[in-house]
């Protein structure tokens, strides 16, 4: 059989890489224009780069505390939904529970309705039902950790069950003769196995949280706003400032490479562990 040239594979997947790249790259180049070129001839290459963009936003204080709000927010739904989600699937995978199956479609289920549907119920529970005196977990970060885990720990539960099935029960009942605790059992021999599904699952439910606007628009108003809902304070009547929003698009691109690049190593591993099992 007649092997295929790598040069067409090469060509393609550069072709591939570019086109997926390009917007980002051009997100850049709008970034370092000033307002009075943005509407001119378009320039692919950045010949006198303007960084006063950069200097406004990087010099706002709010946008710095919207960035905070962000990654506190993203970072604590993530580990929270991880966490919950491996004990869940441990449950479910070792426990002999009757309906079980039935218990792991329904967390699910919380992901096929719009979160749009959610709004009314959540902002009723956030400013009447969960209050202590005067406190509301409206407009605080806690809260909105505590509804991002609505849409995220269903998906964490499901991307981690595989991967903790792929896990032979049998090392847990070695554990259990040698004299191991459950706990001991599960920190020392499961989790440790674990670690490739648990990373794609934190970054992946990180991205969400990192990237959700409509529940943070309606259920925030300043002390827990986060960065993508600030990008709509510069679409005004009286013009959209297209190279701020850009500067921010930029800024929010950092913390996400930053996640991903401290847990890629993982990431291959995680997609396929648990793939198959014999």
């Amino acid at each position: 059989m007649r092997k295929q040239s790598p040069i067409i594979g090469i060509i393609f997947w550069t072709l591939v890489s570019f086109l997926t790249l390009f917007p980002i790259y051009w997100l850049f180049v709008i970034s370092v224009k000033p307002a009075v070129q943005l509407f001119s001839t378009p320039d692919i290459w950045v010949s006198d780069p303007f960084w006063g963009n950069y200097a406004k936003v990087w010099g706002d204080r709010l946008l710095r505390s919207y960035m905070l709000n962000s990654i506190i927010i993203s970072t604590g739904n993530a580990v929270l939904c991880t966490t919950l989600g491996f004990f869940a699937c441990y449950a479910l995978s070792r426990f002999n529970m009757s309906g079980k199956e039935s218990i792991f479609f329904w967390t699910i289920t919380n992901r096929m309705a719009p979160p749009a549907v959610f709004l009314l119920p959540l902002f009723l529970l956030m400013t009447q039902v969960y209050t202590l005196g005067e406190w509301k977990l409206l407009d605080t970060r806690i809260g909105m950790i505590l509804v991002y885990c609505t849409f995220n720990l269903p998906f964490a539960i499901w991307t981690l069950r595989p991967t903790v099935d792929g896990i032979p029960k049998e090392l847990d009942e070695a554990a259990y003769v040698d004299g191991a605790s459950s706990w001991k059992v599960i920190t020392e021999v499961v989790f440790p196995l674990c670690r490739p599904g648990l990373a794609v699952t934190l970054i992946l439910t990180w991205v969400f949280a990192w990237n959700e606007y409509l529940l943070a628009a309606t259920l925030t108003n300043f002390n827990a706003r986060t960065l993508t809902t600030g990008l709509s304070e510069y679409v005004t009547t009286t013009g959209t400032e297209w190279g701020i929003m850009a500067t921010i698009s930029v800024f929010t691109l950092i913390p996400a490479l930053i996640v991903f690049g401290m847990v890629q190593r993982h990431i291959v591993a995680g997609l396929t562990f648990g793939a198959v099992k014999g």
